[in-house]
């Protein structure tokens, strides 16, 4: 072989671009067919649609915070932490709404929102977080207690002759306190007796025989 031949041998090897090695395949094929690279899965996001609703201002109840929320969208549950006793509200609940998206948009929205002057306090629960029994009695609505109605009925109750006497000597243990404060003031005071602290014994009925 001639120079000139060898030279345009070398200058044909020079201007080969070396191929670059294929990238691994994701998974190998089972049967050597073409090997396919698998998509790329994104992140699992928060499909959660429970909103925790904090600092709920007096007032501001079931009936007012559904035609509220409302505006946003669908609302499937609505919660409002009571006291078991008064049914007075604990100024936090909780609202489900039908779709995440719209969960969102409210937490990002109303969060920390001046409203009746508290600031509320939003957040979307995790789905991992939410109590299986949040949405007991969700939809029991509480009446409010009378107070002075319970205290009437418990002062006019009928009491035995042990349970009145009980009473009296609850009464008298106070008024002797009384007198001794006022006694150890210097206070020149002549309290009146308690009129009725004296229960007359029941007859004894004799059968002449």
């Amino acid at each position: 072989m001639g120079t000139k031949a060898k030279k345009a041998m070398k200058n044909s090897l020079k201007r080969v671009t070396p191929t670059k090695p294929s990238q691994p395949a994701d998974f190998l094929p089972l049967e050597g067919g073409p090997a396919l690279k698998l998509p790329q899965q994104k992140p699992l996001e928060n499909t959660s649609a429970v909103l925790y609703v904090g600092r709920i201002p007096h007032g501001f109840y079931e009936k007012e915070m559904e035609g509220y929320f409302g505006q946003f969208g669908t609302i499937k549950r609505l919660r409002i932490a009571r006291n078991k006793k008064t049914g007075q509200s604990r100024h936090f609940g909780f609202i489900e709404f039908e779709s995440p998206e719209v969960a969102k948009i409210v937490a990002d929205t109303m969060h920390n929102y001046l409203l009746f002057e508290h600031l509320l306090q939003v957040y979307v629960i995790p789905l991992e977080d939410v109590h299986p029994k949040l949405w007991r009695g969700f939809n029991y609505r509480y009446k409010p207690v009378d107070s002075v109605q319970l205290q009437r009925k418990q002062h006019d109750k009928e009491r035995t002759l042990e349970e009145h006497k009980k009473l009296v000597d609850r009464i008298l243990e106070r008024d002797n306190k009384r007198r001794k404060r006022i006694e150890a003031a210097g206070i020149d005071y002549k309290c009146p007796e308690i009129v009725g602290n004296i229960q007359p014994a029941p007859k004894k009925i004799k059968f002449e025989g």
